[in-house]
């Protein structure tokens, strides 16, 4: 476990549900990633992404997909690509990572609680 933080620091990190409109491979990375568009809806709009998550997903299969993300990081050049959101996942126990999906159908730009 990390250092705790308080309920306000929590409350500073602005997770949101949004559902992936666009992917591609994304060759020119480090490590085997996927671009992709998300859509976060009318008050955020569309935000673009790089993940690492190629063990499991193809580009062809996301879009559509519902996906938790953080969208109040500052924007992070990676390689050619500029990163605007952290979308969420979880190591299995090879390292591959699981995207984070809300169990049920919700509007892009849903905020977690």
């Amino acid at each position: 476990m990390t250092d705790q933080i308080s309920f306000d620091d929590f409350l500073k990190v602005d997770i949101r549900a949004g559902r992936v409109v666009r992917a591609e491979p994304f060759p020119e990375a480090r490590k085997p990633a996927i671009k992709l568009w998300i859509d976060f809806g009318p008050e955020i709009g569309e935000k673009k992404t790089s993940a690492q998550i190629t063990d499991h997903y193809d580009p062809e299969t996301l879009v559509g997909k519902t996906v938790m993300a953080v969208v109040n990081f500052p924007p992070r050049q990676i390689g050619p690509f500029m990163s605007e959101v952290l979308t969420l996942g979880v190591s299995d126990d090879k390292g591959g990572v699981i995207l984070v999906t809300p169990d049920q159908d919700v509007a892009p730009g849903g905020r977690l609680h």
